[in-house]
């Protein structure tokens, strides 16, 4: 799901001569501007379209701008160029990378693959383009349950490379032949089961959105069938799914349990309802790397480039478009 945006919002806002000036210079490189959900706000609301990595990634495959600036980490522009091989995709920093795209490479997929032939290999998009051309198909945090369940039940699965999504597939499908890599995102993981239940008790009565990659996903999940949290009141959602929630919420408060960044998108999608942080220090330094002056510098220079070969584009777009065909591909993460 992703937010077309007009106009800057005045919190985080470097000022209207810097929006006027990234905007033009993206009017002179012929650029469409990506930024993910949880960039900050000036980034988001320069943006042509903010959302989540796997729905910028197509929108960029389907613009006819022959420039993508994507304002996200590195795996996320790697999967626009993917889809876009005619197009030229830069990000800002090079550097932005991810704590957990970085828990699994190539090599080690191939190791895993060797210690059980056969097994599917399902690969969350939120991994490196060589890790995709290494897997059978890519899923979302939306859609993991429907691509497993697309996989025959006898056959046996690896799940890579978040721990907690994989644990959540397993216990939504109840595929006991579902084996997960021990990965992580270091922000999620530190939105503790113990931050999730302080939150809760300070304030019964709120809502809650739980992403599934957080280490107190299951928490939530035992809080509710104990009691202590309504089920109609928690909700582990994808950050797409988070935006759809929220748009029709009507609740007075929403706990969220994912990067700080999104905030800023649903406080937009629903000014009524007040949305707080589990954990107000999740913020992930990767995507923060992205500064209202390497944007600039992005669209004055053309730098950086992204390139990915074509054998292992070829390869990894064939995963992603096994995805897509299962349909739903929902949120990239």
């Amino acid at each position: 799901m992703t937010t077309t945006v007009q106009h800057p919002a005045a919190t985080g806002d470097p000022g209207p001569d810097w929006f006027a000036q990234v905007r033009r210079l993206a009017a002179e490189r012929d650029a469409v501007i990506l930024a993910h959900n949880y960039q900050m706000p000036a980034i988001q609301d320069v943006a042509d379209h903010v959302g989540d990595s796997l729905a910028l990634s197509r929108l960029a495959a389907e613009s006819d701008a022959g420039t993508i600036v994507f304002a996200g980490v590195h795996f996320m522009a790697e999967t626009a160029k993917i889809l876009s091989l005619d197009k030229t995709v830069i990000i800002p920093d090079a550097r932005a990378g991810c704590s957990l795209a970085d828990t699994i490479d190539a090599d080690q997929l191939r190791a895993w693959k060797a210690e059980r032939p056969g097994a599917a290999v399902v690969a969350y998009v939120n991994t490196t383009a060589e890790v995709k051309a290494e897997s059978d198909i890519c899923c979302t945090s939306s859609n993991a349950v429907e691509v497993v369940r697309s996989i025959p039940a006898d056959r046996e699965v690896l799940f890579l490379p978040d721990m907690f999504l994989g644990a959540h597939v397993r216990r939504l499908t109840g595929r006991e032949n579902l084996h997960t890599w021990l990965g992580e995102c270091h922000v999620h993981a530190d939105i503790s089961p113990d931050d999730l239940v302080a939150a809760v008790r300070a304030d019964a009565d709120a809502e809650l959105y739980v992403h599934p990659e957080c280490g107190c996903s299951t928490s939530a999940l035992w809080m509710t069938s104990s009691g202590e949290l309504a089920p109609e009141r928690t909700h582990v959602l994808s950050t797409g799914g988070m935006l759809d929630a929220a748009r029709t919420s009507t609740a007075r408060k929403v706990l969220v349990a994912t990067e700080v960044g999104m905030l800023h998108q649903l406080r937009k999608a629903n000014a009524g309802t007040d949305f707080q942080p589990v954990n107000p220090q999740a913020s992930c330094r990767y995507m923060k790397m992205i500064t209202p002056e390497k944007l600039i510098n992005a669209l004055r220079t053309g730098r950086d480039e992204v390139r990915v070969a074509p054998d292992i584009a070829e390869r990894a777009r064939d995963a992603v478009r096994k995805m897509i065909a299962i349909g739903n591909p929902g949120s990239g993460e």
